[in-house]
């Protein structure tokens, strides 16, 4: 986590080349995550939906969805996300739907 409040967080995410993050399980079940790529080539799979990812692109992921974020480049995928609401707790744990 790079920020925090009440009502949201920013956080870094750095995926290495041929890596995942996420999966057919993986959700926010009380937060959308705005997904920012700063830098890299890759694939986000959010539902059955597949959008491709470049430096500048933006993805919403609403609260709920499953999702998997991949790298398909050579160099880093490098992302800036942000929950709202807060998804983690300062230890990194995910929070239940609902919970502050």
């Amino acid at each position: 986590m790079l920020l925090t409040n009440e009502r949201a967080q920013a956080a870094a995410m750095n995926i290495g080349p041929g890596g995942a993050e996420g999966g057919p399980a993986n959700r926010h079940r009380g937060a959308d995550q705005w997904l920012y790529v700063i830098a890299g080539k890759g694939v986000a799979m959010v539902g059955r939906q597949r959008t491709s990812l470049r430096t500048g692109s933006l993805v919403l992921i609403e609260r709920g969805r499953t999702h998997e974020i991949k790298n398909i480049g050579t160099t880093p995928l490098r992302t800036l996300n942000f929950y709202v609401s807060p998804a983690y707790t300062r230890a990194g744990k995910e929070k239940a739907a609902g919970r502050s």
